[in-house]
Parts: C-alpha cells; structure tokens; sequence
C-alpha cells in the first residue's frame, strides 16, 4: 500500500481529502497539522480525535511559532514589510513555513506521495507546490479538491457516503488565524465597493480608553512591553495583540495581485504586526542612515514580494536576511506608542543610538556644526553638474 501525507487542518477539504485518499485510491494516509499560531491545545486534541474517525494512520502537529518567527517574521519587521503599503503577508509568510514543514516530514516519514487541500483559484496552491517540488523533486503531488472542481455539497455528500459526519452549516465568513495576523473573507470581500460589516472581524472592539505602551526593540527585534521582559519575539507578539485588538486596530482589507493573475481581496485583522512594524520603521529613521533606509526599502519591497508569491526557498532570499539582519546592529530603543479607538500614534522614541541630537545642529533652527560659508560652499559644489548642463544646454532652452 502507498503512502501519503496530508497537509491537515481540519476544515471540509482536508477532511474530504483524507478520506478520498484512503477510501478511493487507497493510499495509507498520515495527517500533518502546523500550527502557525491558529491552534490552541484543546484545537490540537480535537484534530487528533477527528483523525482518528478518519481512519488516518497517523497524526502529527507540528509547533512551529519559534520557527515561524525566526526564519520568516523577523525578516518582516525587519524590512519593514507591509504589502502594497497594507498587508503585513500574514496568510502568505504563513503557508512558506508550512510548506518547508510538509515537505521535511515527508521526506522523515519516507511516504510515496504529499498532498493538500488547496482549491484552483488561490495562491497557496502555487505556494505549496512549488516548496513541494523544490524540496522533494519527484514526489507526488496530490490536489484533489484542485483537480476535481468540487463543490462544497459533493464533498459533504462523499463523506456522508463513506459514514463520516459533517456539519454542513457554512460559516459565514472564513478565518484564518495565525502568528502574524487573522485573514477574513466574506461575501463583501467579492466585491470591489463593500465593506466588512463590524459582526465579522474576530476580535470586538471594546477598549475605548487611550492606553500608552512603551515597546523595547533591540537588534532591530521586540524583547520587552512596558518594561516587562517576555519570553521571546513570539511572546511578545501574542501579548501586544492581546492589548490592542480590542481597540480594533489594525484591521484593513487588503488588495492585490495574485500569483495567477487575477486581483484578490481581503480583509484582516493584525493589531500587534502593524504597530510593531510602524515602532519598528520609526525607530529606524532616528538611528539608521538614509542610504541605510533607501536601500534597505528596495529590497524589502522585493523581499517582501518573493516571499508573497511562494518563492522563499530562492538563495538570493538568503542574501537579503543577511543584509537585513546586519542593518540591525544599532536599531535599540523604546518607542512610545498610544492606543485609541481603531487607530494608535507613534508619539516618540528613547535611543542611545538616536542620531538626532542637539549637539550636531537643531534643524531649522541652529546649525552648531558648520558656518554658513560652509553651506555656500558645499552647495555650490553639490548642485555644479546641473548648474553646467544648464549652462551649456541654455540656447535650447531659449527656444
């Protein structure tokens, strides 16, 4: 008998993909479920349970936070990256960890074939073969849901044909919950011109008093809130979001480009990414250069865009996180942040490392480090090649 493993989270298509795979082509099944931050324990004992009444021959979850974070999230802050100025790549950074995840358990199990439940029209798809054939050249691929256009009642109708029970309740709206941010998609998520109504974000927003928080980067990564040292980066995500979801920021509906070219919609709900990244940006612009920050912006932005559309496993990727990570070494501080009602202020910054300092001239008003000669001079040195073109070309001009 061949085997297989399924990437398992437990909703309709996986469920369907577990049984078919066993019941109809008669492959030997191990389930592998990641959690990336969208599993609590008692969640974990449940997917087990259900694997169980699947038939599945195994099940594995894998707890892969720490690793999220520094193989994936780090780089984010670090870079600064919100795609299309909006969306921090919650689902996208998401699915590239899983990805390396399947394709190392598969490759530990020794199984014949890997398979997931991705539908024909998304991007994760894409993402996951495309890890999975350039992890594991020559394995299988299997795409049920993908290849047989299933509607969401022929699945449900299978499994009831083969005594498996599914609640055939739709939700309203799917969520996607993760380290990095919550994706919501919905009926107003189709259209170009409607918003997601208040009833569908995951977390209410019922904070209305302003609240300061003092958020400690060091080496360019989050250690410590409100003076509170955490546990890890990754602590210290799960606790600001704890904090600041309930004032309902960082909510926003993104739109972009797919991999498959079509323009795609969503919402989500990432309190504790976006004010992270904002601190993060600010603390940047007071202790690094500004060839530091323009250079550092265009290759995140391409960074950014790799990782989006599945391409993580790509050396030049590699290259990057080493420049990112050597940018770092002077981006320590605090940063003061206010919390209000669906929005937050950046309201300051306390750095050894702050390069605005009076002693060097306060601007616009006092310029202790240099005369005013020296700024005629350099002045004149630095405009000298546009003042010759000028010069030379005036006749054209002229005319």
């Amino acid at each position: 008998m061949k085997s297989v493993l399924l990437a398992f989270s437990g909703g309709l298509d996986t469920t369907y993909c577990a049984v078919y795979l066993s019941k109809s082509l008669g492959y030997k099944v191990h389930l592998l479920t990641i959690n990336t931050g969208g599993f609590s324990p008692s969640d974990i004992l449940e997917l087990e349970g259900r694997s169980n009444l699947l038939g599945a021959s195994s099940f594995h979850c894998a707890d892969m936070n720490e690793v999220f974070y520094n193989s994936c999230i780090r780089y984010l802050v670090y870079g600064n990256i919100l795609k299309n100025g909006t969306y921090p790549l919650s689902v996208s950074a998401e699915r590239m960890v899983q990805a390396v995840e399947i394709a190392r358990y598969a490759h530990q199990l020794g199984v014949d074939a890997v398979a997931h439940g991705s539908t024909g029209a998304g991007n994760d798809q894409v993402r996951f073969d495309m890890v999975l054939l350039q992890m594991l050249p020559g394995c299988d691929i299997l795409t049920p849901v993908r290849d047989q256009k299933l509607s969401r009642e022929q699945e449900i109708g299978y499994l009831q044909e083969h005594g498996i029970q599914y609640d055939a309740v739709k939700a309203i709206y799917s969520i996607n919950k993760g380290l990095w941010g919550t994706s919501v998609g919905g009926a107003e998520t189709l259209t170009s011109a409607h918003p997601l109504p208040e009833h569908a974000w995951p977390t209410p927003a019922t904070e209305t008093t302003p609240r300061q928080v003092v958020l400690s980067f060091r080496r360019g990564e989050l250690t410590d809130i409100d003076g509170q040292q955490l546990a890890s980066p990754v602590a210290c995500i799960q606790y600001l979001h704890t904090i600041a979801a309930p004032y309902g920021i960082g909510r926003d509906v993104h739109v972009g480009d797919t991999i498959i070219g079509i323009k795609g919609r969503v919402g989500f709900e990432a309190a504790a990414p976006i004010i992270i990244i904002k601190a993060h940006h600010l603390l940047e612009k007071h202790t690094l250069t500004k060839w530091q920050l323009f250079w550092k912006d265009q290759l995140a932005a391409w960074y950014g865009n790799c990782l989006h559309e599945g391409q993580m496993l790509d050396p030049t990727m590699r290259n990057i996180e080493a420049f990112l990570t050597d940018s770092q070494k002077t981006v320590t501080g605090d940063v003061y942040v206010t919390l209000h009602p669906y929005r937050f202020e950046l309201t300051g910054i306390s750095s050894s490392h702050d390069m605005m300092q009076s002693k060097f001239g306060k601007y616009g008003e006092m310029n202790n480090g240099w005369t005013g000669d020296d700024v005629r001079g350099f002045t004149r040195i630095f405009g000298n090649q546009t003042a010759i073109f000028h010069q030379v070309n005036s006749t054209i001009h002229e005319n």
